[in-house]
């Protein structure tokens, strides 16, 4: 098992990183307040794991009310989260009780989204189960779920009290799952780590073979950048929102694709080649470093092209995106392969070209 922190004073939490860490009581105990917890997880986690961490939790003597949630993105809604809250309800949890996310990204923000709002914040454990949720979503306090016009509009900075990623929950993830969860590692190495780029372009087919070594290291490594940058920026004012490259044009494409119709890493692959572009026609990535961001994506067997639902739909659906900032849409773009910047000097036209051109 590896350890790190994300340092924020009182509210700061420790991420462990290892296999089999579903049955360490030992890890879980420390974080838990009452003699109830309540886990909230889906209907493909649940068959696989819920059993084997209500054991764990039972072990200390603490009684476990599960909440099961259909699975998939377009049941992040209200909707959906009002039978956690009918859960949480009905039975008499207090404010004390802690909620535990057991799944992937959906789960873990509607979990703490749903911790966040309950008699105004009740303490929560994110324990993810995809590659996506282990190296990204979970850690960082964001919580949100969608709305009709755009993606985890509705939200809270909420953070855990502890994220405990087994990666031996990989072993059942689906491969394309997998390999969303790859946009999400690579991302951090085009953003603010050359060498960490250097080292997946390396051993991104030990990753893909699920070696539990590189998996470990490259979940450990994507984490140590998230939590420096959510560290220094918890409610992203700046630097935060560099985590953002590919999402801006990612989320357009889920939104106008219908949620769940591409997955999240998916559509953020798309999105960081329509970024790559865009920097390209800006003077900053030269047509080599273009070729090799797309050449990794390629390898991890994702998407650089988005879907065409033509450039001024993109723009529209971009309008809601949250680095708007005056009516001006910000974006995250590449100066060089391992330095990004968040610039609104791109028109609508430019944005367009670069739209159009990464899009079949």
């Amino acid at each position: 098992m590896e350890t790190l922190g994300v340092a924020l004073g009182d509210r700061s939490y420790p991420i462990h990183i290892g296999s089999g860490l579903l049955d360490r009581m030992d890890l879980i105990q420390p974080h838990i307040k009452q003699k109830k917890v309540v886990v909230v997880t889906n209907t493909t986690v649940a068959p696989l794991y819920l059993d084997r961490l209500q054991r764990t939790l039972e072990s200390g003597r603490i009684a476990v009310l599960p909440v099961i949630l259909p699975d998939g993105e377009q049941f992040k809604t209200w909707e959906t989260l009002n039978l956690v809250f009918d859960a949480l309800l009905g039975a008499r949890c207090e404010r004390g009780t802690t909620l535990v996310a057991l799944g992937g990204g959906v789960i873990g923000d509607m979990g703490g989204f749903a911790a966040s709002c309950y008699q105004r914040g009740m303490p929560f454990i994110q324990v993810p189960t995809t590659l996506l949720s282990q190296v990204d979503s979970s850690v960082g306090g964001k919580t949100a779920i969608n709305h009709p016009l755009g993606k985890n509009m509705i939200g809270a900075f909420y953070q855990p009290q502890l994220v405990l990623a087994d990666i031996s929950t990989l072993n059942t993830l689906p491969e394309r799952e997998l390999k969303a969860g790859l946009a999400e590692v690579i991302k951090y190495g085009l953003i603010r780590d050359i060498e960490f780029f250097a080292w997946l372009e390396a051993n991104l087919e030990k990753l893909l073979d699920r070696d539990p070594v590189a998996l470990t290291y490259a979940i450990h490594r994507s984490c140590a950048n998230k939590a420096e940058v959510v560290a220094a920026d918890e409610k992203e004012m700046g630097e935060r929102a560099l985590l953002n490259l590919g999402h801006t044009f990612g989320h357009a494409i889920e939104t106008g694709m219908g949620y769940g119709e591409w997955l999240h890493g998916e559509a953020v692959s798309a999105g960081t080649l329509i970024a790559a572009e865009l920097s390209h026609q800006l003077g900053w990535l030269d047509a080599n470093a273009v070729k090799r961001v797309e050449q990794i994506f390629v390898r991890a067997g994702l998407p650089v092209f988005g879907p065409r639902l033509g450039s001024a739909r993109y723009l529209e659906l971009m309008s809601h995106d949250k680095k708007v900032q005056d009516g001006k849409l910000r974006l995250v773009l590449l100066q060089e392969i391992g330095r990004a910047v968040v610039s609104d000097q791109a028109n609508d036209r430019q944005i367009g070209v670069a739209i159009e051109a990464r899009c079949t």
